[in-house]
């Protein structure tokens, strides 16, 4: 269950091709835990920038700028502002939450005989994949910082895991979700 919601795109005057008089305000969003998918119905009051966290939980005396989850979307359903934006919102929840990607690099196990939750991660191929356990064999990751110098191969340990949250929110034909749930 989501609670925060970080903001793809708002649209106070809603959105351009429905027909009608009363058009309803909305806003797309990117979930900071499960990373779903929402278009939100905002309070009529509400000032909503692009980027910023806002509430979407079960208590209503904290939305304090939606009013309500209208439903969730799919990547194909959100504005062209939500889909350009999408990458920076999700470096940024990487970002905020840097113990949890850390733990990903600390715990990450084999998903078959032949292949490894590392190597769905794009860009890291067979080689950075054993730099990366080697080194953790020897203690584990505390910071992305620590381990793009413990790992040189791995230049921006928190983009890689950017450009795979943004591939499995795009492509639903992706076979595993290690970040998105679906």
């Amino acid at each position: 269950m989501e609670d925060y919601a970080h903001i793809l795109d708002f649209l106070p005057q809603g959105m351009p091709m429905e027909k009608g008089f009363k058009r309803e305000p909305v806003a797309y969003a990117l979930g900071s835990q499960e990373f779903k998918l929402f278009e939100l119905v905002p309070r009529p009051d509400a000032i909503i920038n692009l980027g910023e966290r806002v509430y979407i939980g079960k208590e209503p005396e904290k939305r304090d700028k939606i009013m309500h989850v209208k439903r969730r979307v799919s990547f194909e359903e959100l504005s062209a502002t939500a889909q350009n934006e999408m990458p920076f919102v999700i470096l940024e929840i990487v970002k905020l939450e840097e113990p949890r990607f850390i733990r990903f690099y600390n715990e990450s196990q084999p998903l078959t005989i032949r292949q490894h939750m590392l190597e769905l991660l794009p860009g890291l191929g067979k080689k950075t994949m054993m730099a990366i356990l080697d080194e953790r064999k020897k203690g584990p990751f505390t910071t992305f910082e620590e381990l793009a110098k413990r790992v040189p191969s791995l230049k921006h340990p928190d983009k890689v895991i950017a450009n795979r949250i943004l591939l499995e929110l795009n492509d639903p034909t992706q076979k595993y979700h290690i970040f998105v749930s679906r």
